[in-house]
């Protein structure tokens, strides 16, 4: 049943994030699944935005995967909206349990002794400040005892800002030393440093785009897809933000033309409703549909 193959997904999931002891053995005999349903469950995740790598003999997840940095968008509060939540619990009259257990759980996520701080607050805004400067001037800056809980390191980062994000929360950056564009998180800056140094690497700055499918990238792909009744009702549905991307076609026909960071995530839909869609371009799309209808033929 459906279900049972979706809480094997959600298991191995959980198994691989952070993954370091267990085997390909080891993962097929926990969750029950042969080493080519592994294989299978592998591409899916890479297909559905999590960064799936081999480390030696062991595979994993890594946790600043796309998916689980729109998961924790949609699911967490901002610095701003716990600190807010918090003071209304405390303003809860009497001993009700809920609240306390509310007081709890918040308390165990956020350190309300930072977030609340006038101090902090001036500094994050300081931070910004800097930031907005060298983006307008085109200058290099460097974050001061940046906190980085993926690498668990705090040390300072010499970057190239070139996009406020977020309510200002998040700054992308292109960072010479890796010569990767990085998300980083104003909160998490002690400081920040203006360098007189300009831009050095402009060619290589990269916005970050998220697709109506909830995708994110650095490049955007252009689709085109003509749409009949069930298609188009889903898709307004299921991702209201696509109406401003659809013109009526006239004979009950609809014509979808929008950019997709992934064709992971508009292949999934076409192809879940191939019968009443049929796909205009471009041909790098049709040629990832073809590839992946034939490896399904083929398993």
């Amino acid at each position: 049943m459906r279900h049972d193959k979706l809480e094997r997904e959600l298991h191995l999931l959980l198994l691989l994030t952070d993954n370091h002891t267990l085997t390909i053995e080891k993962l097929c005999d926990k969750v029950g699944i042969s080493r080519r349903n592994l294989y299978y469950y592998l591409e899916f995740f890479r297909d559905t935005g999590f960064e799936v790598y081999k480390r030696g003999k062991v595979y994993c997840i890594d946790r600043s995967s796309p998916f689980f940095g729109r998961l924790v968008e949609r699911v967490s509060f901002t610095d701003d909206e716990a600190v807010l939540m918090r003071r209304l619990l405390d303003k809860v009259s009497g001993n009700n349990a809920v609240v306390e257990n509310l007081k709890r759980k918040m308390d165990r996520f956020y350190d309300f002794d930072i977030l609340d701080s006038g101090e902090m607050r001036e500094q994050t805004a300081h931070n910004v400040s800097i930031l907005h400067e060298a983006i307008k001037t085109k200058r290099q800056v460097l974050l001061r005892n940046y906190s980085s809980p993926h690498s668990n390191t705090c040390r300072d980062r010499l970057v190239e800002p070139f996009m406020l994000m977020n309510g200002n929360n998040e700054v992308r950056c292109h960072e010479p030393a890796s010569g990767m564009n990085k998300t980083f998180k104003v909160a998490r800056m002690e400081d920040v440093t203006l360098l007189e140094q300009p831009w050095q690497h402009e060619a290589g700055h990269r916005r970050m785009y998220t697709d109506i499918f909830m995708f994110s990238g650095e490049e955007l792909f252009p689709v085109s897809l003509s749409l009949g009744s069930l298609s188009y009702n889903v898709l307004k549905e299921e991702y209201p933000s696509a109406s401003k991307h659809i013109t009526p076609a006239g004979d009950m026909r609809w014509h979808l033309s929008l950019n997709v960071c992934s064709h992971a995530g508009i292949g999934r839909f076409v192809l879940g409703l191939y019968e009443d869609i049929e796909v205009l371009g471009d041909d790098d799309f049709k040629a990832y549909l073809r590839d992946k209808i034939m490896r399904m033929v083929c398993r």
